[in-house]
């Protein structure tokens, strides 16, 4: 016959191993698998500006923008009279500050006929090429250079004269050899072969 107090031992054992048993489980480390980290996406790339409401291809060269841009079909006929179509056409690169109709509607009467007769085309060309600067020149290099330069940046045009910009934060300023100015309407307008600063003025060299 079992005594009671070999009863209460038994009882006692089978306890103390259910309690050991639960603080095991409760203490065992997690099983869980290491977290895995993506690598982060790519930022998206600037969209790039639109011109006269057309969408503006930056894997085509700068005519062929232009001619699809509505308010450049002044500049773009010009550019042709010119000769200059197959220039930008080209792998320049080329910066190019891309006066608007608007603009040319600014110079005063009767201008820009006499410059599209055949007779003109080299004065023309002088014209067209003064908006012109090789290498490809951003909105953000014109702020680097102006940081060290007082805020003037002077390029050097295509057809040899100086170019000046007054650059600020926000907005750029350029003035032609003889005082005309003008602004940066629309900046960093990409290009398979530059880029193109669409401006409110047009920009003259010396000319006679």
């Amino acid at each position: 016959m079992i005594s009671k107090s070999t009863l209460y031992l038994t009882a006692a054992i089978a306890g103390a191993v259910s309690i050991a048993a639960t603080a095991t489980a409760q203490t065992a480390a997690p099983t869980t698998s290491a977290p895995t980290t993506a690598a982060p996406a790519a930022p998206a790339a600037a969209a790039n500006p639109m011109v006269g409401g057309v969408a503006m291809d930056a894997t085509q060269p700068i005519a062929v923008n232009a001619a699809a841009a509505p308010n450049l079909s002044t500049l773009v006929t010009a550019i042709k009279a010119a000769g200059l179509a197959t220039t930008l056409s080209g792998p320049g690169p080329f910066t190019v500050f891309a006066p608007t109709n608007d603009a040319f509607t600014r110079l005063a009467p009767g201008t820009v006929e006499n410059l599209l007769k055949p007779e003109n085309k080299a004065t023309l060309a002088k014209v067209l090429t003064y908006h012109v600067v090789p290498g490809t020149i951003t909105f953000a290099d014109l702020q680097a250079r102006a940081k060290t330069s007082g805020g003037k940046v002077v390029l050097t045009t295509v057809e040899g004269e100086p170019l000046t910009l007054d650059v600020s934060a926000t907005a750029v300023e350029l003035t032609d050899v003889n005082g005309n100015k003008s602004f940066i309407e629309t900046p960093d307008v990409k290009q398979s072969n530059g880029v193109v600063h669409v401006v409110n003025g047009v920009v003259l060299p010396k000319l006679g």
